[in-house]
C-alpha cells in the first residue's frame, strides 16, 4: 500500500509536557520516535492520557514541542506551521460542524477557509459526495443529522482541498457499528485508491488491524513501532478460549480468570471467554475441569501484554458496592409496553416493549438515532411518555416519576459532572441532589473515593480527569444513594480498553449484588456481558433474546465464529432494505 520515498511525517525523540491548574508537571511525550511514508495508513492506540492526541496536535502546528525534532512534509512544522497547515487536514474528535447550516454549507464554509475554486469545489465534492452517501442530505442541516452521518460530514469537509497528509482523532468515538464501518470504507479508500497518508487515533484495537503501522503509547513513551501483526505475534502460544459452565453468563468466569496472577486479559468473546496467559503455555491452569482450546493471537492480546509489561501486574478491581439487594427469581425490575414518544410530527420511540428483571444485566443496542437516549431518559423519569406503559422499581413512571427516581441510578452519553468543580465537591453535589445528609453522606462519600481509586484526586476539576477516571466519577456519583437500577448510556464511548475492561468488572460484581442495570454501547463485544440483548433502530424493537440468541441472526462466517457485530449489522440492514433512503438517515 506504501511507497518508498522520503517520510510524509518524520519524529525524533519528541518530548512535551504540560502543567495542570494544580502545578503538577504532566509529561505527555517522553522522546517518541516514528514515521509515516506516503500512502500509509498509521494507528495511535494506547490508554488515556498516553500522548495520542499531543502527537496529532503537535503534527498540525497546534502545539509546538517542548524537544526533538517533527518534520511535515520535509518541512519543519514547528518553525513553519502555516506551510504544514496548507497542505493537511485535521479532524479533532469534536469537529467544528455548523449545526445550523446544511450539508452544503458546511463544505461551502469549509471550502473558503481553504481558498478552493469553484471549479475544483464541483469535481471534489462530486468524489466527497459519492464516497459518503450524503449527496441526498445536501439540504439538511447539519444539527438534523445522525452521529455517524455528522462524522462522514466532518471528514467530508476535511478533506475538501484534498490533503497529502489526513490527521484524524479518534473519528469512530460515540458512532455505532455501521457508520464505523462506512467511516472506514471510506479511510481505505482515500488510502488505497488516492494514495492519500493518513494517521488515525483510536480506541478501537481492531482498526489498528487494518493500518500498515500501528505506534502503541502509555504514558507518553512509544512501546511498540511497526507492523501490527509484530504486536499481535506477543502473545503467540499465550491465548485461549473457555466455555462457561452451563447456563452461567461468561462475565463470571472472566472475572476469575482476571483474579489469576497468570492471566494477563479476558474478555468475553461469542458465549466463551478468550483470555491471555502471562507465559507461553500448551495447558493454563483454569477454573474447573471447562473445555478449552488455543486460538490465534490478535493485536489487541499483544496490545495488553504490552502494556502489563510497562504498567505492572493488575491490582485488581475492589469493590464493595453497598448493600446487597434481595430479590426473588422472575421478579421484575422494569416493565415497558407499547411504550411512544413523540417530537412534533417525528416519533422517536415507536411502540416499544420489553422487561429487564432484577439483578439482570439488559443491553439496549441500536444505530445512532435509534431512540435509545430516549428509551433511557423516559426510564428514568426525564422525560414523559406520549403514550404507552411504564413501570420501573414497581412505580408507574406516568404518575410517580419522582418516587421512582429514588430507586435509579443514571449515567448520561455525556458524562453529567460539573467541570469546574473538583471531584470532591461534584460528589458533594450529587450526595446533596439524593437527599444524603449527615453521617449516611460522609459514609458514602469515602466509600466512592476509596471504591474508585479518586482520592488522589480530591481537588482536582473534574474537567481535567483522565478520561478514565472522569467515568469512575461519573458512575460513583450515580451510586451514592445505593439505587436499585442503574441506568448506563453509552458509559464507554471513547474510554480506552483498560478502562473498558474495568467497568465491567464493577458492573459485573454490581450485578452479582442484584442491581440491575440498563446498558447501552456501541461496542459489540461489551453486548457479550449481557444477560439479554434489545437491539432497536427507526425508534422500533427489531430483534431481542439472549447474546446467543442475537449472534444467530449473523451469516455464516467460514473458517471462524459469526460475532456480535456481525450480527448487528445483518439485523439492521436487513431492516432498513424496506426503508427508503431519505426515510433512514436522519434521527
Amino acid at each position: 500500500m506504501s511507497s518508498a520515498g522520503a517520510p510524509v511525517l518524520l519524529a525524533r525523540d519528541l518530548r512535551k509536557q504540560f502543567r495542570r491548574n494544580t502545578g503538577e508537571q504532566v509529561i505527555a511525550l517522553d522522546g517518541v520516535s516514528f514515521s509515516a511514508v506516503k500512502g500509509s495508513l498509521t494507528a495511535l492506540v494506547g490508554p488515556d492520557g498516553a500522548g495520542k492526541t499531543t502527537l496529532i496536535r503537535l503534527a498540525c502546528g497546534l502545539l509546538l514541542p517542548d524537544g526533538g525534532e517533527l518534520t511535515v512534509l520535509d518541512t519543519d512544522v514547528a518553525r513553519r506551521p502555516q506551510e504544514v497547515q496548507n497542505r493537511i487536514s485535521y479532524m479533532p474528535q469534536r469537529f467544528g460542524l455548523y449545526d445550523d447550516l446544511s450539508v452544503r454549507q458546511n463544505l461551502d464554509l469549509y471550502a473558503d477557509l481553504h481558498g478552493v475554486t469553484a471549479a475544483a469545489r464541483r469535481e471534489q465534492y462530486a468524489r466527497l459526495m459519492e464516497m459518503t452517501a450524503l449527496a441526498p442530505f445536501m439540504g439538511r442541516l447539519a444539527g438534523q443529522l445522525s452521529g455517524g452521518m455528522k462524522q462522514k460530514l466532518g471528514l467530508a469537509c476535511s478533506l475538501v482541498r484534498a490533503p497529502e497528509l489526513l490527521l484524524l482523532d479518534e473519528p469512530t468515538a460515540g458512532v455505532d457499528p455501521l457508520s464505523r464501518h462506512e467511516l472506514w470504507q471510506i479511510i481505505l479508500r482515500l488510502v488505497r485508491e488516492q494514495q492519500t497518508t493518513v494517521i488515525i487515533s483510536t480506541s478501537y484495537l481492531d482498526e489498528a488491524e487494518r493500518c500498515d503501522h500501528a505506534v502503541v503509547l502509555h504514558e507518553g513513551k512509544a512501546l511498540s513501532n511497526g507492523a501490527p501483526d509484530e504486536v499481535s505475534r506477543l502473545a503467540a502460544r499465550r491465548v485461549f478460549v473457555i466455555d462457561p459452565p452451563r447456563g452461567e453468563p461468561p462475565r463470571i468466569l472472566q472475572s476469575q480468570l482476571l483474579d489469576s496472577p497468570a492471566v494477563v486479559d479476558a474478555v468475553p468473546q461469542a458465549g466463551r471467554v478468550r483470555f491471555t496467559t502471562v507465559e507461553a503455555t500448551e495447558q493454563p491452569d483454569t477454573p474447573g475441569d471447562l473445555a478449552m482450546r488455543a486460538t490465534a493471537p490478535r493485536f489487541e492480546d499483544g496490545f495488553m501484554i504490552l502494556l502489563r509489561q510497562t504498567a505492572g501486574p493488575r491490582t485488581g478491581v475492589n469493590i464493595a458496592p453497598g448493600r446487597e439487594i434481595a430479590h426473588r427469581p422472575g421478579d421484575l425490575a422494569i416493565e415497558v409496553r407499547d411504550l411512544v414518544r413523540m417530537f412534533g410530527k417525528f416519533t422517536a420511540v415507536d411502540h416499544v416493549s420489553f422487561s429487564v428483571k432484577r439483578g439482570e444485566l439488559f443491553g439496549l443496542l441500536g444505530p445512532n438515532g435509534a431512540g435509545k437516549t430516549t428509551t433511557f431518559r423516559m426510564l428514568c423519569g426525564l422525560l414523559p411518555v406520549t403514550s404507552g406503559s411504564l413501570r420501573v422499581a414497581g412505580l408507574d413512571l406516568r404518575s410517580a416519576r419522582a418516587s421512582a427516581r429514588a430507586h435509579i441510578g443514571y449515567v448520561a452519553q455525556k458524562f453529567s459532572l460539573y467541570g469546574q468543580l473538583s471531584v470532591a465537591e461534584n460528589l458533594g453535589f450529587f450526595a446533596s441532589a439524593y437527599g444524603l445528609s449527615g453521617e449516611r453522606r460522609e459514609r458514602r462519600i469515602d466509600w466512592a473515593m476509596q471504591q474508585f481509586e479518586l482520592s488522589h484526586f480530591h481537588n482536582l476539576p473534574s474537567a481535567q480527569l483522565p478520561g478514565g477516571f472522569k467515568q469512575r466519577l461519573a458512575m460513583a456519583s450515580a451510586l451514592l444513594h445505593e439505587p436499585e437500577i442503574l441506568f448506563l448510556d453509552e458509559p464507554t464511548s471513547g474510554a480506552d480498553p483498560l478502562a473498558r475492561r474495568e467497568f465491567w468488572r464493577r458492573i459485573t460484581v454490581l450485578a452479582e449484588n442484584g442491581v440491575t442495570v440498563v446498558v447501552t454501547t456501541h461496542f459489540m463485544e461489551e453486548a457479550e456481558y449481557c444477560d439479554r440483548i434489545a437491539v432497536l433502530d427507526q425508534g422500533k424493537v427489531l430483534a431481542e433474546g439472549t447474546p446467543a440468541e442475537i449472534r444467530r441472526y449473523a451469516p455464516a462466517k467460514e473458517g471462524g465464529e459469526p460475532g456480535m457485530e456481525e450480527a448487528f449489522l445483518a439485523i439492521i440492514e436487513r431492516s432498513r432494505r424496506t426503508q427508503p433512503q431519505s426515510q433512514r438517515a436522519g434521527a
